[in-house]
């Protein structure tokens, strides 16, 4: 019997139940990591520089190797197979969101960077699915009274970039890209969601499958909720993209409190006007 440390944190995703999602994801089911992958081919032509050591870590190494022939693909595991200090660039590519340690995969990043290397890591963030999060809550406390876990719970973009800060990156920035994607109905998107190898894999979701009487009370609370223009439903996916640097001496740093040369009042042309105790 496989022993659990009792001091560890509880695990999110089972891995397992993750790879055999992924395994069954189709070329055409993958459009989002198509497009989280031009985006970040996009923002990297922002960046005055050109990489020569570029990596990336993913759980769709297929996809992302096509994105970048150049680059050394490895899989998103709980050890990264990345040299210390061997590559200028590291991307992960949108599958941060199921790391059971997101912040040691970002420290792994880290120590796999050069000096002043860059880190571009993308990944779904909080308000991904918000619609099918809230139809799914409502219709199971109705019928129910309870809740189980259907959803991965996704990060807000402010704790997304204080990741960064944790694992030691320096000028870390994070921002969100929301995308919206239309469906016939919420049953089509649980199906897409297969496609893209995105179900659920949370490591204490219910193995017993939605039955044909709650799918269709689902269907016709988001199609009330949530529908679009000719007869669809909308669908949220928010694409979060984080950004910071292996420290380096050559980067700026903030002044010490204190330690200005000039005035601000100078600077700005005016009188500065002391404040009474």
């Amino acid at each position: 019997m496989i022993q659990t440390d009792p001091n560890s944190p509880p695990r999110l995703t089972d891995p397992a139940q993750l790879a055999r999602n992924r395994s069954r994801a189709t070329l055409d089911g993958l459009f989002l990591q198509n497009l989280a992958a031009d985006e970040v081919k996009d923002r990297l032509t922002e960046v005055n520089r050109t990489f020569t050591k570029p990596a990336v870590v993913t759980g769709f190494p297929e996809t992302w190797g096509r994105a970048f022939p150049e680059a050394k693909v490895v899989e998103d595991n709980d050890t990264i197979d990345l040299e210390v200090g061997a590559h200028d660039l590291v991307i992960h590519g949108l599958s941060l969101h199921w790391a059971n340690d997101p912040v040691g995969q970002l420290i792994q990043a880290k120590r796999a960077l050069v000096p002043d290397g860059l880190f571009l890591g993308v990944l779904f963030g909080g308000q991904t699915l918000a619609e099918l999060r809230a139809v799914l809550a409502e219709v199971e406390i109705e019928m129910t009274g309870g809740l189980s876990p259907r959803i991965l719970p996704m990060g807000e973009i402010r704790d997304l970039g204080a990741l960064l800060q944790r694992a030691g990156f320096a000028l870390p920035v994070a921002d969100s890209d929301l995308r919206q994607v239309t469906y016939p109905d919420a049953t089509a998107l649980i199906r897409d969601l297969r496609l893209m190898g995105e179900r659920n894999a949370l490591d204490q979701r219910l193995l017993k499958p939605l039955s044909r009487s709650f799918l269709t009370i689902v269907n016709d609370r988001y199609a009330q909720h949530f529908g679009a223009e000719d007869g669809r439903v909308s669908a949220s996916f928010d694409l979060v993209f984080l950004t910071g640097w292996a420290p380096d001496d050559s980067q700026p740093k903030p002044l010490r409190p204190g330690s200005a040369a000039a005035r601000l009042a100078d600077a700005l042309g005016t009188d500065e006007t002391k404040l009474t105790d």
